[in-house]
C-alpha cells in the first residue's frame, strides 16, 4: 500500500512549493525593464519620490475601473502582504503599508522576494499541527473561526494569484515585442 502524508502542514507546504516553482520560472526570466512596463493607459506602478524611495500608487477605496498593475507594483504588493503576514505569525508588531520599501526594478526585487520565501519556509518548517489549529486574526480581523492554517492557505492562494499576474504581464510584454 501507498503511504500518504496528508497532514495539514505537509499539504500546505507542498502547495506552497508548487506555487513557488511556478514563480521561479518567471523570476529567472524577468528583465529589469519588465518591472515598470505599463501595458495600459491606466496603471498602478511605483515612482521614485524626492528622497529616492520607491512609492506605490495607492487608493484607499478601490477605483473603478481598477488600474492594471505593473510587475513592479505586484512585486511590491507581494512584499507588503507577505511581510505583514510574517509579522503577525511571529507575533511582531505588523508594519504599516508605507513601511514596506520596494528595492527597485530587477535583481534587487527578485532577491527580496526570494528572501521572503526563505523567511516563510522557516515558518512552514517550524509550524506544528497544533499551531495550524490556533486562531488567527490576520488577514480576517472580524472572523474568529479562522485559524493559522487558513492564513497559510491564504498566502498560498494570494501568491499563486500574484505569480499568475506577473507571468501574464511578462508574457504579454514579450509577445508584443516591447522588450
Amino acid at each position: 500500500m501507498w503511504r500518504v502524508d496528508a497532514s495539514c502542514s505537509s499539504v500546505l507546504r507542498w502547495q506552497f512549493d508548487l506555487t513557488w516553482s511556478l514563480f521561479e520560472f518567471h523570476l529567472d526570466r524577468l528583465r529589469e525593464d519588465d518591472f515598470l512596463w505599463q501595458p495600459a493607459d491606466s496603471c498602478w506602478t511605483l515612482h521614485l519620490d524626492e528622497r529616492g524611495v520607491w512609492e506605490p500608487d495607492w487608493a484607499d477605496a478601490e477605483p473603478d475601473p481598477i488600474p492594471v498593475p505593473t510587475i513592479g507594483w505586484i512585486s511590491w504588493h507581494i512584499g507588503w502582504w507577505w511581510s505583514v503576514t510574517i509579522d503577525h505569525l511571529r507575533a511582531r508588531t505588523p508594519r504599516d503599508r508605507i513601511e514596506i520599501a520596494w528595492p527597485g526594478p530587477g535583481r534587487a526585487s527578485v532577491d527580496w522576494l526570494r528572501g521572503l520565501r526563505e523567511e516563510w519556509l522557516t515558518i512552514l518548517d517550524q509550524v506544528t499541527e497544533a499551531d495550524l489549529a490556533a486562531p488567527a486574526a490576520f488577514p480576517w480581523q472580524d472572523d474568529p473561526d479562522k485559524s493559522v492554517a487558513h492564513t497559510v492557505a491564504w498566502v498560498n492562494g494570494e501568491l499563486m494569484k500574484n505569480v499568475t499576474e506577473i507571468g501574464q504581464l511578462r508574457l504579454l510584454r514579450a509577445a508584443r515585442n516591447d522588450v
